[in-house]
């Protein structure tokens, strides 16, 4: 069979609440980012990963451990999240004040990385998830595995901004007929957190 990687986001984090870009700030999981972990846990249980990789930043660390991954996860520097640069810690409509019109994926972040540095970094994974036999887990963030997931089906990175993906939820990229056509599997499953409290946001 040929490989599938499974993509999990990292549970929420207090500015996931606020809004405002976390790239390479260091922030932990919140009390319910935590328990949406332990919820990933049961949900991913008995899957028989045997290679999965996890982003540098403690918050993708702490829900592959949560979720009963952590002796086996393998830290990637190219699951890093985007490097938003001057926009760090700053909310979408704080950053329109002063720049009218802004967008992400068009125009990058002063003194962090533009979209085809993020592509770049995916296209080096997907590279080698392609030479892999096995399925492949991965902890990671919402930009990063948004980029991953379309450049994997042939689409442009910038396409990636139509995709929404919740904190702790799961998707599953993977092939049809054979090998010959990589497609999305399934996306941004979070059915595992119905129950916690704010998790069908």
């Amino acid at each position: 069979m040929p490989p599938r990687v499974v993509l999990v986001r990292h549970g929420e984090t207090a500015w996931t609440l606020t809004g405002q870009h976390t790239g390479r700030t260091d922030l932990p999981p919140s009390e319910r980012g935590e328990r949406e972990a332990g919820r990933l846990e049961r949900r991913l249980r008995g899957a028989g990963f045997v290679k999965v990789l996890i982003s540098p930043l403690q918050r993708a660390r702490r829900t592959s451990k949560l979720a009963g991954f952590g002796p086996i996860a393998v830290v990637e520097p190219d699951l890093a999240e985007w490097c938003y640069g001057q926009y760090e810690g700053r909310r979408t409509a704080e950053i329109h004040e002063t720049r009218p019109g802004r967008d992400l994926f068009r125009d990058g972040c002063p003194e962090g990385e533009n979209l085809d540095d993020v592509c770049a970094r995916a296209d080096r994974l997907i590279a080698r998830f392609r030479q892999s036999a096995a399925d492949v887990l991965l902890f990671a963030h919402q930009d990063i595995l948004r980029v991953l997931a379309v450049r994997w089906v042939g689409l442009p990175a910038a396409a990636a901004q139509a995709l929404v993906l919740a904190t702790a939820s799961v998707s599953t990229l993977g092939f049809e007929h054979g090998c010959d056509r990589p497609v999305i599997l399934h996306w941004n499953d979070d059915r595992h957190l119905v129950g916690d409290e704010g998790a069908d946001r």
